[in-house]
């Protein structure tokens, strides 16, 4: 039985082989894997993208976040991690990294509920805690779930009121906007991760920091080397968190294609909607104005409590399929007792029972696609 993955790296690799290989052997010539040329040009060529002025790459998207807040820690309150009673709102339907940052920063996360049309955080929640809460509340950190925005004006316009700064979250969104504007660009500093099955993805670990803001950059450049300037003389709590320049490399050479490929990807999701219309039970990812979706995932909804053989029946006929993410941040050991939880999160803890996601391989066959499509169907019409 042929198998249909979600994604195909390999596929991937051999339509992008010449430049790979060309930019791996390069860095092969000149031995420079701290620090290389390559890291620089990429800082360069994604700040031009995103239109930030400064990028600033990161071993992982993780620490992307983590340090980004050490940064506004340092820069806002003058010392090296927030305090317990610094909160920090974000959603509690994404991966573990988001709320662990937040943590690992010295702050507290607060979970408020999503929007259940597009999977985000829902303003309208953000905006109710903060009417009795406001007064611990340092923070905003939207994450554009799925390659899709948040609706960034209004959280920007909360943030205003409220004199807050905004973290983006763009792990799943690099070369999504909103209103024109590439996301990451719209914060006050965005955190991008460069993991391997990520739009645009290296051979391991990597990420980046966006921000126009020259204090954060000149902290992120610091933290991500143990903390200074000199590195026999530190100013702050560091990591060893450089972005290694053969990641850099391949990340570099990858990055020529990412316009193509989102375009793929929105293609893909554009076949999935029209041969889904009509399937009563079966949700496909909402459409929004304003803003330019780049399929990091294309997940559709079950509201008839058929998500999980849904998900058997499409194994059983070779497709692969995942549940991103089967248990909400709130929900998590690790956040007990660190996290307040604003109202009950009912649209979040419903969403993680009936989302799944389908294959979205840019380079996916014809014949791939339709597959999945009459695979679905087929469920269905039983």
């Amino acid at each position: 039985m042929r198998q249909i993955p979600l994604l195909d790296l390999k596929l991937e690799y051999e339509y992008m082989k010449e430049d790979i290989d060309s930019a791996i052997k390069t860095c092969l010539e000149h031995q420079k894997w701290i620090f290389g040329p390559e890291v620089k040009e990429l800082e360069d060529k994604i700040a031009e993208y995103i239109g930030v002025k400064h990028c600033i790459g990161i071993s992982s998207g993780t620490e992307a976040l983590v340090l980004s807040l050490r940064s506004l820690a340092i820069k806002l309150k003058g010392q090296e991690f927030f305090d317990k009673t610094d909160e920090i709102i974000t959603t509690p339907f994404t991966f573990t990294a988001t709320g662990d940052a937040i943590l690992r920063a010295g702050a507290r996360p607060v979970f408020v509920d999503i929007d259940p049309v597009t999977y985000n955080i829902d303003p309208n929640k953000i905006r109710e805690y903060l009417s009795s809460h406001a007064s611990r509340v340092i923070a905003i950190l939207p994450v554009h779930l799925y390659g899709q925005s948040c609706n960034m004006d209004d959280i920007m316009e909360i943030a205003k009121e409220y004199n807050l700064f905004v973290l983006e979250d763009v792990a799943q969104a690099f070369g999504g906007m909103w209103k024109g504007r590439k996301l990451g660009s719209v914060g006050i500093a965005g955190a991008f991760s460069f993991f391997p099955s990520k739009n645009l993805g290296g051979f391991g670990d990597g990420g980046m920091v966006s921000t126009d803001d020259e204090e954060i950059e000149g902290f992120v450049r610091m933290l991500l080397k143990h903390g200074g300037k000199d590195k026999y003389n530190v100013d702050h709590i560091g990591y060893n968190a450089r972005l290694d320049t053969l990641q850099a490399a391949i990340v570099l050479a990858k990055f020529k294609y990412i316009d193509e490929f989102n375009e793929r990807r929105s293609k893909i999701a554009e076949i999935y909607n029209i041969e889904f219309e009509g399937i009563d039970g079966l949700s496909v990812p909402a459409s929004m104005k304003n803003l330019h979706h780049v399929y990091h995932q294309y997940t559709v909804r079950l509201n008839n409590g058929k998500r999980d053989e849904l998900q058997t029946f499409l194994r059983e006929h070779g497709i692969a399929s995942m549940v991103y993410y089967p248990v909400p941040l709130h929900q998590m050991k690790v956040f007990d007792g660190r996290c307040k939880i604003f109202d009950n999160l009912k649209q979040s803890e419903q969403t993680v029972k009936e989302v799944l996601s389908l294959p979205i391989e840019p380079l996916m066959e014809e014949e791939d696609l339709m597959t999945v499509v009459k695979t679905v169907r087929k469920f269905f019409s039983n």
